[in-house]
């Protein structure tokens, strides 16, 4: 809550903690790293959120605060002992990752973002146009136009 203030009344963040919401994010744990590569992620050692201060302080506030609200979904995932990084999975056909991007994607349409809009958040610089199609039918998100090579990166 030092980083983030005021995210414990965020619906968004409620949905994803309920009631344990304020407890933890007073104790999650965020480290900055400094790097051009890279972005946003968890810790798969303990949990932890690590953010770039690089993305931090050049990214897009609406990715920023979407990346942030996927990337609470996996602390929740991690502290529920679920495999965050289950590598005999495709990414866009990983459980704990679709339901991170669905949380993204309805905090995202409550912005007023329309699919196109999502579809293009989906892209990152590691999955190919047919993967991002797929992710985005895994959210339920529909894909209006051929998707392209993404245009930035996260970790997830």
């Amino acid at each position: 809550m030092d980083y983030f203030k005021g995210f414990e009344n965020v619906s968004a963040v409620r949905e994803i903690f309920g009631e344990a919401t304020k407890k933890i994010l007073e104790t999650l744990q965020v480290e900055f790293f400094s790097s051009r590569f890279g972005y946003m992620g968890v810790s798969d050692e303990d949990g932890h959120l690590l953010i770039s201060s690089y993305y931090l302080k050049e990214g897009n506030l609406r990715d920023l605060y979407l990346d942030v609200i996927h990337e609470l979904v996996h602390v929740r995932q991690f502290r529920e002992g679920k495999e965050l990084f289950d590598e005999s999975i495709e990414y866009v056909d990983r459980p704990t990752e679709i339901e991170a991007y669905k949380h993204a994607a309805a905090e995202a349409r409550r912005l007023g973002m329309t699919d196109d809009e999502i579809v293009e958040y989906l892209k990152v610089t590691w999955l190919g146009e047919e993967e991002v199609s797929r992710l985005a039918k895994n959210v339920n998100v529909k894909v209006g136009k051929k998707p392209s090579r993404g245009r930035r990166a996260r970790i997830s």
